[in-house]
């Protein structure tokens, strides 16, 4: 045998040798994870690659010839990735990328990987091969993008002399994918000697207070750096404009203004604008404020007698005077005191002690029945008058009494006591002293304490009572137990000022007649005030439209034109149009409603002198949750003759 022969024969040996041994799979990790740089394409795995066969060490069956890549859950993965075989002895493999990857468009990637071995020879035929391991590769981020500015320019104007906590944010973003590198670390003013400073987070704001007159317009520079310490593509302007010193409030008001009788309407604010400062409102409101209280009986009003001014209101006729004045006729209000009034009817003054009225029975006979209605002006407290030593102003333990009344009605007597007890009216009303129980009627009434003049309208038509203060309707609070009261006396009387009581040792009741010269009378509960105009009118009670008329003011504040009004604007004046109440949201709309708000006075010889006016406003404004409230404007204005 030649020697060719014995080589050829001795690889056929190794060939069935081989042939025989390969009875093992290779073995590789179920698991690989990886990680790769943006700039790189091998992947660093853990645990390494290595593929392992119980073969070894034959040759061929023992040797790794390959790694196959395939589809991740994903299915991708096998497209960008290879593995290759470093050492065929010892399998061990390197995991690729086919081509840059980039880890602002995917960050992670999964796929599988198989081993297989070199089978029966150098052919490979009859290979096997593993199990599929997963890859998990992450691509690791480089610092390839720098910061880039939201905006190129930013602007903000802010009031001078005031230091902020911020004037104005500035922002840049990274476009790097991770946390490194996609993150602002901080922010720097690159222009020197500015007075401002800006921290970490973009937030401008100044070191020292500023001033407009001094610099209007402050233009600096900023950049930004990313954690890992790229600067900005291109820096940002920031310009700051120092706006004057501002502050919100009325403009264009006039401390005085005139007005001549018989010039109708005029606008009290012709010029007036509010002054906002820039700031977005979302509800002003602003209250006119009309004070005539020093003005005759609350202001100026017609310069007739009560009885004559009755007559030109329609009133019923048939209205008992109880405070006339003075006169032969009349001579029971003779011992009181009177102020003078700028119209024709008398003011009564009370001290809440000896200044009582009594009316006579001639004139008290007149007043019989239960439908009744007592009109009167009152005014508590009032001029050059001392509280009583036994009483204490303003008390709330002692009522002061304006009219009590006991008159006779065909068989039986009826009684009524109106009353002023701190800011409460009440009516004490006992329709037969001989046999029902007494009712309270009670209201609760700021009109009654506030030492202004107030017109009374008491309408009874008992069980029914409606009051009337300044023309406004208000509902009483019923009290049916008065707890143990002692019948009034059976006999016609009525005092006004004060109540009496009888001093009971002196009471010597037969068959329900006190007689004559028997009792001594003592006045209780003196009222303390001004009163004008009393009167009482039997019978069927007054209609609304006659007491509204009674009351009405011949001044008061009034509204040019309704109609051009502007959306979301309200305009409310009270019954005597002493108050007028603006409210809205839009400054333009309210500037202009302002301008229309007017004065008048229709009397022909109007009662010289001044008017206080207030205006009050109330501005809400989008300031941090904040509300801004106007402080109160004065305004005078003179009537002259």
């Amino acid at each position: 045998m030649t020697k060719k022969e014995r080589r050829r024969r001795t690889v056929e040996i190794e060939e069935e040798e081989t042939v025989s041994a390969n009875k093992h799979k290779p073995w590789i990790e179920t698991e690989y994870q990886g990680i790769v740089m943006e700039n790189d394409n091998t992947v660093l795995l853990n645990p390494p690659l290595f593929a392992l066969d119980k073969d070894a060490p034959l040759h061929y069956a023992g040797e790794i010839c390959g790694f196959r890549v395939h589809n991740g859950p994903s299915g991708s993965g096998s497209v960008q990735f290879e593995a290759v075989v470093l050492d065929r002895s010892t399998g061990e493999g390197l995991v690729r990328s086919k081509e840059p990857l980039d880890c602002e468009s995917q960050r992670e990637h999964s796929f599988t990987i198989q081993a297989y071995d070199c089978g029966e020879g150098p052919d490979g035929v009859n290979s096997k091969k593993s199990h599929k391991a997963t890859v998990h590769v992450r691509v690791n981020d480089v610092n390839e993008f720098s910061p880039v500015f939201v905006e190129r320019r930013y602007e903000a104007s802010v009031p001078e002399g005031r230091l902020f906590d911020r004037i104005v944010r500035v922002e840049a973003l990274d476009a790097d994918c991770s946390p490194q590198y996609s993150q602002i670390c901080f922010y720097d003013i690159i222009t020197p000697n500015v007075p401002f400073a800006i921290d970490n987070d973009g937030n401008i704001k100044n070191t020292e207070p500023l001033d407009s007159k001094h610099q209007r317009v402050h233009t600096f520079w900023v950049t930004a750096f990313d954690c890992g310490k790229n600067r900005a593509q291109a820096d940002a302007q920031v310009v700051v404009t120092v706006k004057p010193s501002c502050k919100p409030g009325w403009i264009g008001w006039t401390k005085r203004v005139e007005y001549t009788p018989g010039s109708g309407s005029i606008p009290l604010f012709p010029s007036l604008h509010l002054e906002t400062c820039e700031e977005t409102v979302w509800n002003i409101q602003a209250t006119v404020d009309l004070q005539t209280g020093h003005i005759g009986k609350g202001c100026d009003r017609d310069s007739y007698s009560d009885r004559s001014v009755r007559r030109l209101c329609g009133a019923v006729r048939g209205e008992v005077d109880l405070l006339p004045p003075p006169s032969p006729a009349a001579n029971w209000t003779s011992a009181l005191p009177t102020l003078p009034s700028s119209d024709s009817s008398l003011v009564f003054s009370f001290n809440g002690s000896n200044h009582v009225a009594v009316v006579p029975d001639s004139v008290v006979s007149a007043l019989s029945g239960d439908h009744f209605t007592l009109q009167l002006w009152i005014r508590r407290g009032g001029a050059n008058i001392q509280p009583s030593t036994t009483q204490t102003r303003g008390s709330r333990k002692d009522e002061e009494t304006i009219v009590c009344s006991t008159v006779k009605n065909d068989d039986s007597f009826s009684h009524y006591s109106l009353s002023v007890h701190g800011c409460r009216l009440s009516l004490f009303y006992w329709p037969d002293v001989s046999a029902a129980r007494p009712v309270k009627f009670l209201w609760k009434l700021e009109q009654v304490c506030d030492s202004e003049w107030h017109h009374l309208s008491l309408s009874v038509q008992f069980p029914s009572v409606t009051l009337y203060v300044d023309g406004v309707t208000f509902d009483p609070a019923l009290i049916h137990d008065n707890g143990a009261i002692p019948n009034p006396a059976p006999r016609q009387r009525m005092s006004i000022g004060a109540c009496w009581e009888l001093e009971e040792k002196q009471k010597e009741i037969l068959n329900n007649t006190i007689p004559e010269g028997k009792d001594s009378v003592k006045y209780v509960g003196g009222y303390h005030g001004l009163l004008s105009g009393v009167t009482v009118r039997p019978g069927s009670v007054e209609p609304h439209s006659v007491v509204e008329c009674l009351y009405a003011c011949r001044e008061g504040l009034d509204f040019g034109d309704l109609e051009t009004l502007g959306s979301g604007m309200k305009v409310h004046v009270n019954p005597s149009q002493s108050v007028l109440v603006l409210e809205g949201d839009d400054i333009e709309s309210f500037n202009r409603a302002v301008q229309q708000v007017t004065y008048r006075n229709s009397l022909r010889f109007a009662t010289p002198g001044v008017r206080p006016l207030k205006l009050s406003t109330s501005l809400r404004c989008y300031i941090r949750q904040f509300s801004v409230r106007l402080g109160v404007v004065l305004q005078q204005f003179a009537v002259d003759r």
